[in-house]
């Protein structure tokens, strides 16, 4: 369980790297808070931060999940994928915003890996198999 442990933590930093570069671009493009909106290199940013964010909430709990009745180091790098997806998704976006899909798709795409096991799983589980 500690690789699971490691991806978590490493998926929590990482999105604090991406709040603390939404924080650098706030000042770079004079976008004052509360404001979200303004400086089109700006959204970008903060997009990214939401939008890992979203991805967060369902990532996390399928990750302990899933790893909860899978091997939990094929887990960890289902996981691990979703990072670099992330990280991908971050500097395709901040670029451009036509340039997050392959970041996109290798993020979601672990999600959806770890959500379905974790529902098997649990399914499997409840029936006793």
């Amino acid at each position: 369980m500690a690789w699971v442990q490691l991806v978590a933590l490493l998926a929590a930093f990482e999105f604090f790297g991406f709040a603390l570069a939404v924080a650098g671009a706030r000042r770079r493009y004079g976008v004052k808070a509360p404001a979200i909106a303004g400086n089109e290199e700006f959204e970008r940013y903060f997009r990214v931060q939401q939008n890992t964010l979203e991805q967060l909430i369902m990532f996390l709990p399928c990750l302990f999940i899933a790893a909860a009745y899978w091997n939990p180091p094929l887990v960890a790098a289902v996981g691990a994928v979703y990072l670099v997806g992330r990280l991908l998704y971050f500097r395709g976006y901040v670029r451009a915003a036509g340039q997050r899909h392959i970041g996109f798709l290798f993020s979601i795409t672990p999600t959806i890996v770890l959500a379905l096991g974790a529902i098997f799983g649990v399914v499997r589980a409840l029936l006793g198999l």
